[in-house]
């Protein structure tokens, strides 16, 4: 019998950072998105997958199913885009789908019990922020250090993994200063301590696309799926992968999803399934137009700064690189003109996803007048969408985090956040060069 898709789409093999069997991809990332999870239906050929809206399934006897009960917990649409995610997610066996990302968030710290103790990089989303420091923290006694786990040393780090440290949670890059942590660093420190805390990476900004944590070390990837994933702004979802040596965890994870209820739609489940199909091609898009609006930006003398670790520039383009998945990498390579010895980081960057951060001359009221003079750069919350988006973090998503901690993490008044879409790059260049002259007008 020739082998299905999903058999094609992985092997087992043992991973390079020392954890044992992974799942190694052999199709392309682009196969896997379009074809795993998504088979043509057998009674009608239909290529497409149905919405399944049921909310309970017929059993031919008791406890005699066809693998469903109640849609809580479980749904075809459901189980289907899991299986796309956990092939999408290199190094992933198990994908969990949630009702959004906040309620993964909340899920995942729930697993810790009572009276853990955690480690975050200091620079974190201010969602996860909020629920750390003003829910679980109340509900179940969690206590979170925040770290820099950017530029603290290992020994640092090392002394602040307590005895009941059960999770180090990395942004990478982070949000909204797209700072870069070294997740195979953190990983060795956090696996080699007696503790052996999780390593959880958020790889929502840079989509599987670009980043391939689970390679990296890390036990378990989460992404806000309404941002690259799904696309196209229309869908609110999150999701957990996990590799092939968490079975146990993914187990509990999944007990905890059915038992809180935190499930998403099949509508939900379908429009994201749909969204992932074509998530190479955009986030190739994506790239490509949000290096060229860096580089003009990193021109204008109207901004003071910009933040884009694609840039040659940015201290930490080489970690860039390093830190590129395989296919990413692959697609990055074929963009760069190399030198004699290979180096594959010439004088004009290379795409790093598509969120720009800069920092524009005349404070506040400037970042104002710019965000409100953009034609096709859309004053809103969120980011990852087909269209290009743009908002003022210290004062929108970042708003819950104190004013004297935003300062310490450079989310200053004229801090701009972009959301690069795939419009056409000239167009989107224009927008941002006359928005920058009525913002400094």
């Amino acid at each position: 019998m020739s082998p299905s898709v999903a058999e094609l789409a992985t092997t087992t093999t043992t991973g390079t950072n020392g954890h044992v069997p992974q799942k190694k991809p052999q199709l392309g990332f682009g196969t896997r998105a379009i074809h795993v999870g998504s088979t043509p239906d057998k009674a009608t050929g239909a290529v497409i997958p149905a919405i399944s809206l049921s909310t309970t399934y017929k059993q031919d006897a008791i406890g005699v199913h066809k693998g469903f009960e109640y849609s809580r917990s479980g749904n075809p649409n459901r189980d289907a885009f899991e299986t796309t995610l956990a092939s999408l997610e290199a190094g992933g066996a198990h994908g969990i789908a949630f009702s959004s990302g906040s309620a993964t968030t909340a899920t995942v710290l729930q697993s810790l019990g009572p009276g853990a103790h955690m480690i975050s990089v200091n620079d974190v989303y201010g969602g996860t922020y909020r629920y750390m420091t003003k829910v679980a923290s109340v509900n179940q006694g969690l206590e979170t250090t925040f770290l820099d786990l950017e530029n603290l040393d290992d020994e640092t780090i090392i002394a602040s993994i307590r005895e009941n440290t059960k999770l180090i949670w990395i942004e990478s890059p982070t949000n909204p200063t797209l700072r870069l942590i070294d997740i195979a660093r953190v990983a060795s420190l956090a696996h080699a301590h007696p503790s052996r805390p999780l390593v959880l990476v958020d790889n929502t900004f840079l989509s599987p696309f670009y980043s391939s944590p689970l390679l990296l070390g890390a036990d378990i990837v989460m992404h806000s799926l309404t941002k690259y994933v799904n696309g196209h702004s229309d869908v609110v979802m999150g999701a957990l992968i996990l590799p092939a040596h968490h079975a146990d965890l993914a187990v509990k994870l999944r007990f905890l999803q059915n038992a809180i209820g935190a499930v998403p739609s099949a509508h939900d489940c379908w429009l994201a399934q749909r969204g992932a199909k074509t998530l190479h091609l955009r986030m190739k898009a994506h790239g490509t137009n949000a290096l060229a609006l860096a580089k003009a930006l990193a021109r204008s003398p109207h901004v003071e700064g910009v933040i884009y670790p694609g840039l040659a520039s940015h201290p930490r383009n080489d970690l860039a690189y390093a830190s590129l998945s395989p296919h990413a990498r692959k697609f990055v390579d074929a963009l760069l003109v190399k030198g004699a010895e290979g180096v594959a980081l010439p004088d004009g960057g290379f795409p790093y996803g598509g969120m720009i951060s800069f920092r524009i001359r005349g404070g506040e009221e400037a970042a104002e007048k710019f965000l409100t003079a953009t034609k096709l750069f859309t004053l809103a919350e969120s980011l990852g969408g087909v269209e290009s988006l743009a908002e003022h973090p210290a004062r929108m998503t970042h708003g819950s985090i104190p004013e004297a901690e935003r300062a310490l993490l450079g989310i200053g008044d004229n801090l701009i956040r972009l959301s690069v879409g795939v419009e056409d790059v000239d167009d989107l260049l224009q927008d941002i060069q006359q928005a920058l002259e009525v913002a400094v007008q």
